[in-house]
């Protein structure tokens, strides 16, 4: 007689996925929350003779930090491999060259059309409005270049603040708090450059909402008042800058500036339905709703920034309330406003005028059915991330209440371009 099987277990997939997951040093929500590098209380200077003085006097391995990038080449050299994008000086070069084309040609050709000025300045000013702002609208046709040209030359912006910020102000400001691996520096300094952005596009998110009819996340308003053809100068900056970030973030995942994180692929599906976002509504004027979810999505990115920072650190009492203060932020802003928003774009979408309910992109007019799900569908993508990210959180802070401490298992990377003092030269 055939003896009997034992009936297989079947693991729960989910859940072993999220065990490991929340602590992996290298997943970008749990990482700051498992890494427990020792900090030395005793500020230090970012250099190897500094740092060879003080072996004798520290506990654990000291890493010799390499000094920021430099570049070795031309700068023609740097603009064909993109190496501008790693190099603030390079950065510096490429962003001052139109700046001083701009003025040349105000200074030797007044009164004629500065070509230069599409690549600083927003355009396409139609009048004020009744209170006194002037207004824009976004380029058609062969227009839409002079747009483009503004969003290429702020992705440079961008990098040069975030190469000069991460490499010659938090990463220096990391040595001097005692934390010693080259990681975790880097991790640091990534975080302050999250901090000092996010808390300055989600204030002026919240400063363009106040203008507008849509304060405060008056979903009605993102559709009665269709089509947005005008923007206050204000908003039209806001949002191309906004669209010169994220194309630059891209660019930092693309291009590796950033070690990549276990949920590489996470992220690139998070940047890559940011930009379809951001792109669409843009094109079929609805910068109102783009926006409402802006803030939602920087300021809480602010937060959680600082949180991962005081991790870093080690400051535990402080950090565990301003982690605390995120889970709150987060609930609020990334799920109860982001599905009044999606219940916005449901309910809310049959209140556009009649008249604008058709297809006429010459008119700048957008709104047949069917688009109804072309914006639904990515927010509602980006909400499914947003939750799986959120039961991670939930995860972490009950580890921590319950644990009392983060456990520190690292992954296989979390030791990566480390030095061995142990060896002796």
């Amino acid at each position: 007689m055939a003896s009997a099987v034992a009936p297989r277990q079947r693991s729960n997939s989910v859940r072993d996925a999220l065990e490991r997951i929340e602590t992996d040093s290298a997943h970008h929500l749990a990482g700051p929350f498992v890494d427990a590098s020792p900090i030395d209380t005793r500020p230090s200077t970012p250099t190897r003779s500094s740092l060879t003085r003080e072996r004798s006097r520290r506990k654990g391995p000291l890493v010799v930090l390499p000094n920021p990038v430099v570049s070795t080449t031309t700068l023609w050299s740097d603009i064909v491999t993109l190496n501008w994008t790693k190099v603030p000086s390079s950065a510096l070069k490429l962003l001052c060259i139109p700046i001083v084309l701009w003025l040349n040609w105000q200074l030797f050709t007044p009164g004629t059309a500065n070509p230069f000025k599409y690549m600083l300045f927003i355009q396409y000013r139609v009048g004020d409005s009744e209170k006194g702002s002037t207004l824009y609208r976004k380029g058609y046709g062969v227009g839409v270049l002079f747009d483009i040209a503004f969003l290429a030359y702020y992705v440079v912006v961008f990098s040069f603040l975030r190469q000069f910020l991460t490499l010659h102000i938090f990463r220096p400001l990391a040595l001097q708090f005692g934390i010693r691996k080259e990681r975790t520096v880097d991790r640091f300094a990534e975080q302050g450059y999250a901090i000092f952005y996010f808390t300055i596009s989600g204030t002026l998110g919240l400063l363009a909402m106040y203008s507008s009819d849509s304060w405060y996340y008056k979903g009605e308003t993102f559709f009665n008042s269709y089509p947005y053809w005008r923007m206050t100068g204000f908003m039209k900056t806001y949002y191309l800058l906004q669209f010169s970030y994220w194309l630059h973030q891209f660019l930092v995942l693309v291009l590796r500036l950033e070690k990549p994180r276990k949920d590489f692929q996470e992220l690139v599906a998070h940047h890559i339905v940011t930009l379809w976002l951001i792109g669409w509504s843009y094109l079929v004027n609805l910068t109102p709703i783009g926006n409402a979810v802006f803030i939602t999505m920087d300021i809480s990115d602010a937060v959680f920034a600082s949180a991962k920072l005081l991790n870093y650190l080690q400051m535990e009492m402080v950090g565990n309330i301003v982690f605390g203060i995120f889970v709150l932020v987060w609930t609020y802003m990334r799920h109860y406003l982001n599905l009044c928003i999606l219940y916005s774009v449901y309910y809310d979408f049959d209140l556009i005028p009649q008249w604008a309910q058709r297809w006429s992109p010459e008119e700048g007019i957008w709104m047949v059915s069917w688009v109804r799900w072309q914006i639904f569908v990515p927010l509602f993508l980006l909400q499914l991330l947003n939750i799986f990210w959120y039961v991670l959180i939930l995860r972490i802070g009950y580890r921590a209440l319950t644990k009392k401490e983060l456990t520190d298992e690292r992954s296989d990377d979390e030791d990566d371009g480390e030095v061995d003092d142990e060896k002796e030269d």
